[in-house]
């Protein structure tokens, strides 16, 4: 690993640990040149499925997307980053447990909903409200309804579920 002061190309591990559920190691380095140090951090690399959007266009999965969207509507309620990050990581070990090589945008959202409704009920309407495209105040009020009727937002699982076997294969 390349020193970030010096350029030296000789560092050596001071400090190792796991980071975030194990998913990550933290690794202290030192540079032998500068005798600076410096934390580097070392993940799997997993591959995901592809997105497929809604107009038919197929990208790559981004995880600051979701991580942006998720953040927006959680903005000013009481979340604490590591449940935002703990429902991120369900999100992605769904998508890559799934053994899909692409999958339906539509199915991203509906897994970003469902981690929401088990977080944070506001979180989850603002997040809806747009994914879905609310048109008018009666759309918040069914909703509002809905999850007034389903205590806990145990029925997204079920109907994520649903979702999935009804899913086309792509």
């Amino acid at each position: 690993m390349r020193c970030p002061f010096c350029g030296t190309q000789d560092t050596k591990v001071v400090d190792s640990r796991l980071v975030g559920e194990g998913e990550q190691v933290r690794r202290r380095r030192q540079c032998a040149g500068c005798k600076e140090r410096f934390t580097t951090y070392e993940a799997a690399e997993l591959n995901l499925p592809r997105i497929v959007k809604r107009d038919g266009s197929r990208v790559p999965f981004d995880i600051r997307k979701l991580r942006s969207g998720m953040l927006r509507a959680l903005e000013k309620r009481p979340i604490s980053t590591a449940q935002i990050e703990q429902a991120l990581s369900h999100i992605q070990h769904r998508l890559m447990s799934g053994g899909e090589c692409e999958v339906s945008s539509i199915w991203i959202g509906e897994l970003a909903m469902s981690e929401l409704c088990q977080i944070d009920q506001v979180a989850y309407l603002r997040f809806a409200s747009v994914y879905r495209k609310f048109a008018d105040v009666n759309a918040f009020r069914d909703e509002i309804a809905r999850l007034e009727r389903q205590p806990g937002c145990d029925f997204s699982e079920q109907q994520l579920d649903l979702f999935i076997d009804a899913e086309p294969s792509i």
